[in-house]
């Protein structure tokens, strides 16, 4: 087939760790444009790939013909104007989460991608985990009976440091809760279903970090009630000392139904705790190895850090969507449902009061 050319906008560290690994690994697709507007971050990722074009304006890239798809991974509150773009150039999209700053922009760029018949893709990157795509088959099969509860916790030590764009709420919107939570709401909504109402509760502890303001979260807190009548516990903190950083971390998710529970840990990326209804206690069982990559993708999942490699899936996902013309998976759709969670959980923070979700 025709090799795929592709652009990314924003070259941070997510680039450099997820996305240029990712597409290095797929047959046949080029990273052939760069784009970020810092400098400095545009020529470490033109060392990591040197791409043919670069820019620091995104219009000049989306511009080019020659460019198939686009990569966005810019701050939050530049996600919706730049998928716009594209989608008006035919480009197929994969956005980094979360999709936008509010629901309804992110609606309405799933609406725009698909009028437009491009595929467009979320980055909930942990969708990869191979332990977290056997558990939603275990889930979607019957093992877990009727589902009674849903909990996850993500706790990292953040401390003080600056956060950049991250800590500014009219370039970020939220801060823990669309950085971490986005991810585990999405694990919600993928393993038991939508969610009917929820209160929540979001707490700013440093309002400076390394004397620059900080107006977003470092904590939150969701308690949920599912439409299917389960119960959800949701919390996320930078600020859990000593608990380490990125998937040296806690990362967990338990999921308890009237057959079984089912406990997910993202740093034991290939197994499973479960206990039967009445049982022992918790047992841990293998994830098969087929689980081990996403279907299909060249990646050998014996090689490189496992708790790093899974990531390069979303990336095989992506091209093998738009050669199949299939939808992505995660695609936009999903990014807004989360997207309508958050929007939910910052309302009911305000008024501090239960909210119901559409």
């Amino acid at each position: 087939m025709p090799p795929l050319n592709l652009a990314i906008i924003g070259c941070g560290g997510i680039t450099l760790q997820n996305h240029l690994p990712g597409f290095a690994l797929c047959p046949d697709t080029r990273v052939t444009a760069l784009c970020d507007t810092d400098p400095a971050v545009l020529d470490r990722a033109r060392q990591q790939c040197p791409a043919p074009w670069v820019s620091a304006d995104y219009r000049d890239i989306i511009a080019r013909d020659d460019i198939h798809a686009v990569v966005i991974a810019t701050p939050n509150h530049t996600h919706a104007a730049i998928a716009h773009a594209a989608i008006a150039r035919g480009k197929h999209v994969l956005c980094e989460k979360p999709l936008a700053l509010n629901a309804a922009d992110a609606r309405a760029m799933a609406d725009a991608a698909d009028r437009a018949k491009v595929r467009h893709m979320t980055a909930f990157t942990y969708r990869f985990v191979p332990a977290m795509r056997y558990l939603r088959d275990l889930v979607a099969r019957g093992d877990l009976g009727q589902p009674y509860h849903y909990r996850s916790c993500r706790l990292q030590d953040w401390g003080t440091r600056a956060l950049g764009w991250r800590q500014i709420q009219c370039l970020a919107g939220t801060g823990e809760l669309g950085d971490m939570l986005s991810h585990r709401i999405d694990f919600a909504l993928n393993l038991v279903g939508p969610i009917r109402r929820l209160v929540a509760h979001l707490v700013n502890i440093h309002p400076l970090r390394q004397g620059n303001p900080s107006d977003l979260d470092d904590w939150v807190a969701l308690i949920a009630e599912f439409a299917n009548g389960a119960t959800g516990v949701l919390e996320s903190s930078k600020l859990a000392s000593g608990r380490n950083e990125s998937w040296r971390s806690l990362d967990s998710v338990e999921l308890n139904g009237s057959e079984r529970s089912f406990l997910f840990v993202t740093g034991d990326w290939n197994h499973l705790q479960t206990g039967r209804r009445g049982g022992p206690g918790f047992e841990r069982i293998d994830v098969p190895e087929s689980y081990w990559r996403w279907p299909g993708s060249p990646r050998d999942p014996q090689s490189g850090d496992p708790l790093v490699a899974f990531r390069y899936d979303q990336a095989w996902e992506f091209i093998d969507a738009i050669r199949s013309q299939r939808p992505c998976v995660p695609g936009f759709h999903e990014g807004a449902r989360v997207q309508a969670v958050m929007d939910a959980a910052v309302l009911s923070a305000q008024t501090r009061q239960w909210i119901e979700i559409s």
